[in-house]
């Protein structure tokens, strides 16, 4: 009769923590949604060969240039920011045209938050979320250079 060692145990998937990557994500020239999907999909780590649901392995990502991006269609004319204060008729609608050149970033933010999962990890994930207006990255611990992966499409 064979003996397992007591000491060597099952690797799960909490066991294996993979070091995150950051991901750079220029978005001059290209749609909200498209540059939303991309984001998401690597904030929750589906791109990973260890992905599960309830873990949140996904990797960081960088969207800079956010103000350059191409909302498709008549969406700028169309759609709106809602928001609600909590008091009766406390209802704002801000139209696209307004915010975009300035609050780029709020526009993508929103983008991918809607896109991210609805559980307690959605909040950890958008963390991972850096989108900057121009060109500048700001403010970064990511190491080195090294660690930064530029998609293009």
């Amino acid at each position: 009769m064979m003996r397992i060692a007591p000491n060597i145990a099952k690797l799960t998937k909490f066991d294996y923590k993979p070091k995150p990557k950051w991901y750079l994500i220029d978005a001059t020239g290209k749609p909200l949604g498209h540059i939303a999907t991309n984001a998401t999909k690597i904030l929750i780590g589906k791109h990973r060969p260890t992905f599960s649901k309830d873990h949140p392995a996904g990797d960081f990502v960088i969207i800079i240039n956010a103000a350059k991006l191409v909302l498709t269609g008549k969406k700028i004319e169309q759609k709106f920011y809602f928001h609600h204060t909590g008091y009766l008729g406390g209802d704002t609608y801000i139209q696209y045209k307004k915010l975009f050149p300035s609050k780029a970033d709020f526009i993508v933010r929103k983008a991918v938050n809607g896109m991210l999962p609805k559980t307690k990890l959605r909040a950890k994930l958008i963390k991972r979320l850096k989108v900057f207006n121009d060109d500048k990255i700001r403010s970064m611990s990511f190491g080195n250079r090294k660690n930064l992966e530029v998609i293009s499409w």
